[in-house]
């Protein structure tokens, strides 16, 4: 089930070393169990992806790393734990697909974005191929190839 591209209104944090360091497969959209200080920090943007993995436990998945600040004013009966382990909602024939891909070599699972989907918040996970350190060279050079290209055409056009 592919998910199609969120508007950049709803989306909430990105993983952008992630598109650096694999190459996706296949795409997922799945729900997260959060807390209430959680969300409240999620509304505010304090959230980092870059470290985060997914791992499976017990036909479970979670998001380990993923970095929640807690707000200044968070609640004062709660201990707010910022990299606590939190778990992905899927369907099971999803996961049970996930857990074969995943078993052979080379295969991970990777959080891409969270976004706001129905007034939820939805991770966005990508099952990955770490990439070679030739293969990242080539990312940075087409990169850097279609700067140049842009450039070319803006200067052209003034």
């Amino acid at each position: 089930m592919a998910t199609k591209k969120q508007d950049t209104s709803s989306r909430i944090a990105d993983n952008k070393k992630a598109a650096y360091n694999y190459f996706f497969e296949e795409r997922f959209e799945a729900g997260m169990v959060l807390e209430g200080w959680e969300v409240k920090s999620l509304r505010e943007g304090k959230v980092q992806l870059t470290d985060g993995y997914v791992v499976i436990r017990d036909g479970e998945l979670f998001v380990i790393g993923c970095q929640i600040n807690p707000l200044k004013s968070a609640s004062t009966h709660i201990n707010p734990d910022s990299v606590r382990t939190k778990k992905l909602l899927l369907h099971k024939e999803q996961i049970r697909r996930l857990v074969g891909k995943v078993e052979q070599k080379g295969y991970t699972l990777v959080p891409l974005n969270l976004h706001w989907k129905a007034g939820k918040v939805k991770c966005e996970i990508a099952l990955a191929k770490g990439k070679a350190e030739h293969d990242k060279r080539d990312t940075i050079k087409d990169r850097e190839g279609k700067r140049e290209v842009e450039r070319a055409m803006k200067s052209r056009h003034r």
